[in-house]
């Protein structure tokens, strides 16, 4: 079952921001990119990492520990940390690429709200 939640007010955010919001037991940053409200997981899912302190680039998330990129779009990954070679490949075994999950957003007239599923 589902439910849509009221996060914020639609004037909270400014373009290009982000926030953190707790909803229901469910830590979610919220973006704003391009006048279009964006809700996934605040935990990052390589290590955990509280992405409301990371980086927006453009519609993707960089997480501030190990720089995973995650699409706010859709979730996916875009990088899986900034390491490479040997590192890289042992990081992908040890902790396999997952994408980020993504929550439905509406805006109802000043409302921004989240589908919590």
């Amino acid at each position: 079952m589902s439910a849509l939640i009221e996060v914020a007010k639609a004037n909270e955010l400014k373009d290009g921001s982000i926030k953190k919001v707790k909803i229901q037991g469910h830590e979610i940053l919220l973006a704003k990119v391009g006048g279009k409200h964006y809700a996934v997981d605040n935990k990052c899912p390589h290590f955990g990492a509280d992405l409301s302190e990371g980086k927006l680039e453009g519609t993707a998330i960089v997480c501030p520990r190990h720089r995973s990129k995650f699409d706010l779009r859709d979730g996916h990954v875009i990088q899986w940390t900034y390491w490479s070679g040997i590192k890289l490949n042992l990081a992908k075994v040890f902790r396999p690429p997952r994408a980020l999950k993504t929550y439905l957003v509406k805006e109802e007239g000043d409302r921004i709200l989240v589908e919590i599923r």
